[in-house]
């Protein structure tokens, strides 16, 4: 077993300063990225690629059409959790709890940004899931935007986070998935086993 010494707190200042002096040069910014490619329907080719790697696309009207099909098909659910208001099918969220209480929370529905046409990805902050770790440890995933706010390119996503204010946020594509063992396509591995997009078109 290896023994460890406490580093005394003028030896961490001391380590501290060292690298902060020794940090390596800034780099420029690199030039703008003229061909990012562009689709000629991007709310159609975010579905493709969205259902390609496992997830459902709901297309919608409006907010009613999200309750009727949450009563349709997660009735029986009693673990099922929202951040967005005015859901009614589902328990609205209290972002004072104990994360760990949310362990066995079955589907939650969240609110994002925009999405991404060329991945699939939707971008979600911290302000929108309440708890970091919810659209992680749900068993099912279900994410709400709005077809206008399906962007082309991650070029168009960078330059719409790149200035905004927040303390944390993730891209998501997708439910949880791996295929390391013997290349045998797993959901669900290491998150939610399923994700469900709504468009309100």
């Amino acid at each position: 077993m290896i023994g460890t010494k406490k580093i005394s707190m003028a030896a961490r200042d001391k380590i501290l300063s060292a690298v902060k002096e020794n940090q390596p040069a800034g780099v420029a910014l690199p030039a703008e990225i003229v061909d990012a490619i562009v689709y000629e329907d991007a709310a159609l080719q975010f579905i493709k690629v969205f259902e390609g790697i496992g997830g459902q696309v709901v297309l919608v009207n409006a907010w009613k059409d999200i309750d009727d099909f949450l009563r349709n098909n997660f009735a029986g659910q009693s673990k099922n959790i929202t951040s967005i208001p005015g859901l009614r099918q589902v328990k609205q969220l209290d972002a004072s709890v104990d994360p760990h209480s949310l362990a066995d929370i079955q589907l939650a529905i969240l609110p994002v940004s925009f999405a991404v046409a060329e991945n699939g990805a939707a971008w979600l902050t911290e302000e929108m899931m309440q708890i970091r770790g919810l659209p992680f440890i749900c068993q099912q995933l279900v994410i709400v935007l709005n077809k206008r706010d399906i962007l082309h390119n991650m070029q168009q996503a960078y330059d719409k986070i790149g200035t905004a204010d927040y303390a944390f946020g993730v891209f998501i594509a997708g439910p949880s998935k791996t295929a390391d063992i013997e290349q045998s396509l797993v959901l669900g591995a290491h998150g939610p086993k399923s994700m469900i997009a709504f468009i309100i078109e």
